[in-house]
């Protein structure tokens, strides 16, 4: 698992004074692009290669909520990649506490300029290659 570490600001929060839900799945692409820049592969290389890669599904599961001013804890980890797609786990802690407030999911696909989608062992070797790197199996 990978892991950035980032505080809640003040404007992430909602009257309750504690974390919108929408910002969770914002924490999730956060934590996802930390990872890629981590294993080696940024984002933005991706794209400059005129590769996107759009969300296909997403959930998450709240569980104690962060406040202002908490450190969270972001980890990823790949858990499945095939030749079309790549699918992470997610789980949020408060970094002081250890407490566990937010576990998710994402699936992701790979598609080039035109739209069609991308082979990733034919189209993107490196890129798969970097990401087979840090395949961690579900628990």
């Amino acid at each position: 698992m990978r892991y950035l570490e980032r505080t809640v600001n003040y404007y992430e929060t909602d009257q309750m004074s504690i974390v919108h839900h929408s910002n969770y799945i914002r924490y999730f692409e956060e934590g996802r692009v930390a990872f890629m820049d981590q294993v080696g592969y940024p984002y933005a290389r991706l794209e400059e290669e005129e590769i996107v890669s759009p969300t296909i599904s997403v959930s998450c599961r709240y569980l104690h909520p962060l406040r202002f001013g908490d450190t969270m804890r972001i980890g990823v980890k790949l858990v499945k990649i095939t030749k079309l797609k790549c699918f992470f786990h997610y789980e949020i802690t408060n970094a002081k506490t250890g407490e566990i407030c937010a576990k998710g999911t994402t699936e992701h696909g790979f598609l080039n300029s035109e739209g069609k989608p991308v082979i990733l062992p034919k189209d993107k070797p490196e890129f798969y290659q970097a990401f087979l790197a840090e395949l961690e199996p579900e628990e």
